[in-house]
């Protein structure tokens, strides 16, 4: 009897962190296009990546409050994870893909920050000794491989070697985020992980606009959008509430619940996402191997599943 209400216990976990992992993936994938949309009308990436981390620890902040009752020692114990997730997983990995999609594709610049989770598969290889299974490593060729069809070089998509570098610079983010976001250990809640991170960041990057060590501009001209415009304030309040707030508060809980490889994985949904969002708002349709490198991606994730160790 313990074993089998420790196994539904367990399904359940993985269940909702997979439910959590695919909705963050999906808010995750809006705030490309819709940082595009932004930066055309004169935004530049580090005004459009504060106002949505800024945006968003402030909308987390009372929850994070709430979760620290009491416990406010547990945010002076974890200064140094909330830092390094301020300044890598947010700052830096934000700033970093607003500069790729501002000079290539939506989905190219997601494709090369998502290599991250072979650099999380290394990572937890080399620094925890958790050797990935045959399973592990064939679902990430198969991730790997469908991420190499999205792309579609071949077929005309759009991108540049500044481009792929700051893409590069987003993936090492990225990988921060995930291996980062893992942290329970220690006892500091996912909002005040969340809160803290997203508050420093956007904090780091007004200071580097002030002092002019990246380009900080803003705009009130509408944002045009395939077919349509909307005021400015619009975007940006979904860039911070849907694609920040929600999108990092959900995906650490996801992570805690299904670890960081695994996590990793699931979030590649994040790419087809940003393609069908890239889509509706800019016009930017699909090509059919772009279709098909989407479902060897998410092949490749299910096989990942197949190939974890139950916990």
């Amino acid at each position: 009897m313990a074993a089998m209400t420790h196994d539904t216990r367990t399904n359940t976990q993985w269940g909702t962190g997979l439910g959590l992992a695919v909705l963050s993936a999906s808010a995750f994938g809006l705030s490309g296009p819709l940082g595009r949309g932004l930066m055309e009308t004169g935004w530049s990436a580090a005004a459009a990546v504060a106002a949505r981390v800024l945006l968003a620890g402030l909308v987390l902040a009372p929850f994070a409050v709430l979760q620290l009752r009491g416990r406010t020692h547990l945010l002076r114990r974890n200064a140094g994870v909330v830092v390094g997730y301020g300044l890598v997983a947010v700052a830096g990995c934000q700033l970093a893909f607003f500069n790729a999609v501002a000079r290539m594709e939506v989905g190219v610049a997601l494709l090369v920050e998502y290599t991250a989770p072979v650099a999380v598969v290394g990572w937890l290889w080399l620094r925890h000794h958790q050797r990935p299974g045959r399973l592990t490593v064939l679902g990430a060729l198969l991730a790997v491989v469908g991420l190499l069809l999205v792309l579609d070089l071949l077929s005309g998509a759009r991108a540049n070697v500044a481009g792929i570098l700051w893409a590069l610079g987003a993936m090492v983010g990225a990988a921060a985020y995930f291996v980062l976001s893992a942290r329970e250990e220690d006892g500091l809640p996912g909002t005040a992980l969340a809160s803290g991170g997203l508050l420093l960041g956007g904090l780091v990057l007004l200071l580097a606009g002030a002092v002019g060590l990246v380009p900080f501009t803003a705009s009130t001209a509408p944002a045009a959008f395939d077919g349509f415009t909307a005021p400015w304030w619009v975007p940006v309040v979904l860039l911070g509430v849907v694609t920040a707030a929600l999108g990092y508060a959900t995906g650490i809980a996801a992570i805690r619940r299904l670890g960081a490889r695994l996590a990793s994985f699931v979030a590649l949904t994040e790419v087809l996402a940003a393609l069908v969002f890239a889509w509706l708002l800019l016009g930017e349709a699909p090509r059919p191997v772009q279709l098909l490198g989407g479902v060897l991606t998410l092949l490749g994730v299910v096989v990942v599943r197949l190939g974890e160790r139950r916990p």
